[in-house]
């Protein structure tokens, strides 16, 4: 749900009597490849008489049967909220709780065709909980409830999320921010799209801060051309053209901390459906390309499916003879309260289409569109720069220091030494921000495309050297044998 929808939420649900309260909303889904999540979309205050407040809450029949037929009519489904006054984090049913809601499932189910969900407020920690019902008998719990604002609070169930142990490799990492932070933060999963210089860096650095599931997303290939930005890989990496996402996948494993890491490995383009549907399983998107037509998918998820997108880049402009004029930077983060990528200037729709095209990689057609030449420049020292404006936008979400969250959209020029902060606001008529908690009904913006198949399926059936592929098998050995005596 969106901070603003949360914060109506818990204004009714908390009472200044301390009385518990009960409250009706709906919700969309947004799918993804292996998780479902339920989008609150609006919410349906109770009239007078609609249900009564006596120690233990209750809804009358009138109230839900009138809010499920504007979910109905609006094509969502059924939520019934209620309240605890005294509890603190994720709240189990009570055997009143859960008859209420069993009895209702079938008027929300024949009303919406959708499962009925069963949220719960703990008053003093201000912790929500949730489960679906998709029959009377028992419910199915969610595995976490995540408000989505400036800031990204997350309540874990334990149950199906356990707290990760601190090891001691996290002992500096948890003085900084507090094991309670450390532990919610470590159970974010987390994407990086693209795992260029920008990206690669990144996803160590997660690794390193110990979180438990971070996945790399890109179908390209390490090339010599990347040696002097993509710190990390090698020189046989390029010769043997490997996969970008297993290079990331190796140096995020020799990086983490986490006793237990799981790093997924998706070689696909987030601009075909299969990449959309896997990055809505995850809490948390950086976006590492630098190409129209991928941040655009990336700028709409942020707002349809309530997934916070990071996104920055940088350009770097040379003088006639070479010699560097200046380079910027930029970091922003995604999220209903900010502005998008279109409205802050960082995505222009006209582009998109012209990628989709490949016209943006056509010399013909920038020469006689007056176009320039897309900015190719980048180097290991300054795309340092890019990830740590990144991470510093990661931290600020999920740390929140100072209480704050991610501030507004920021630019480092490189020549003045200048940090600047964005003026930029939302436009009304923005049609990304317009679609927040579209989930499932979002404006498709991806397509499926052969040409990242084919490059990922030539890769995989191109033949190497015997002698390239005697190094690999003893580069594979040399890693099995330390990690065993490390392990």
């Amino acid at each position: 749900m969106t901070g603003e929808t949360e914060a109506a939420m818990r204004d009714h649900l908390i009472r200044s009597d301390g009385q518990e309260d009960v409250l009706i909303a709906t919700y969309g889904p947004s799918t993804g490849l292996e998780r479902t999540t339920a989008l609150i979309r609006s919410v349906i205050l109770p009239r007078d008489g609609e249900r009564h407040v006596h120690g233990n809450a209750s809804f009358t029949s009138a109230y839900v049967l009138r809010a499920a037929s504007e979910a109905r009519a609006a094509g969502h489904g059924l939520v019934l909220l209620h309240s605890h006054p005294g509890g603190e984090g994720w709240q189990r049913l009570s055997s009143m709780d859960r008859d209420t809601e069993s009895e209702y499932e079938r008027v929300a189910r024949a009303a919406t065709k959708m499962p009925l969900l069963g949220m719960t407020l703990g008053g003093q920690d201000t912790a929500w909980s949730a489960r679906f019902w998709f029959d009377r008998t028992t419910p199915t719990w969610a595995e976490s409830v995540r408000s989505v604002s400036p800031t990204l609070a997350v309540t874990w169930n334990d149950d199906l999320r356990a707290v990760p142990g601190v090891t001691a490799s996290q002992e500096r990492t948890v003085s900084s921010w507090g094991e309670r932070a450390q532990g919610s933060i470590s159970r974010l999963r987390v994407l990086v799209v693209g795992s260029g210089s920008v990206g690669l860096d990144i996803a160590q650095r997660l690794a390193a801060t110990g979180l438990l599931n971070v996945g790399v997303m890109d179908y390209d290939a390490v090339e010599t051309r990347n040696l002097d930005r993509m710190i990390g890989a090698t020189r046989l990496d390029a010769a043997l053209g490997r996969s970008k996402v297993d290079v990331a996948a190796r140096l995020m494993k020799s990086a983490a901390t986490a006793a237990h890491v799981e790093v997924r490995r998706h070689e696909v383009s987030i601009t075909d459906p299969v990449g959309v549907s896997i990055a809505l399983d995850y809490d948390v998107i950086f976006s590492c390309v630098d190409r129209p037509w991928p941040r655009a998918v990336l700028n709409g998820i942020a707002y349809a499916d309530l997934i916070p997108v990071i996104d920055g880049g940088i350009a770097l402009d040379t003088f006639a003879d070479g010699r560097l004029r200046n380079g910027i930077w930029r970091a922003h983060t995604l999220v209903p309260g900010r502005p998008c990528m279109a409205c802050i200037g960082q995505l222009v729709a006209g582009d998109v289409s012209l990628d989709k095209l490949g016209l943006l990689d056509d010399p013909e057609y920038i020469k006689g569109a007056n176009r320039e030449v897309p900015s190719s420049q980048n180097v290991a020292a300054l795309s340092a720069s890019v990830s740590s404006a990144l991470l510093a936008q990661f931290v600020s979400l999920t740390a929140h220091p100072g209480r704050r969250g991610v501030p507004d959209p920021l630019r480092y020029i490189l020549s003045t030494h200048m940090l600047e902060h964005s003026t930029a606001t939302s436009g009304p008529y923005c049609p990304y921000e317009n679609a927040t908690t579209a989930g499932d009904r979002r404006t498709p913006i991806a397509e499926h495309r052969e040409g990242w198949r084919t490059i990922v399926n030539n890769r995989t059936a191109k033949k190497h050297s015997l002698r390239l592929r005697a190094v690999a098998k003893l580069e594979s050995v040399v890693q099995r044998v330390i990690n065993r005596v490390v392990g």
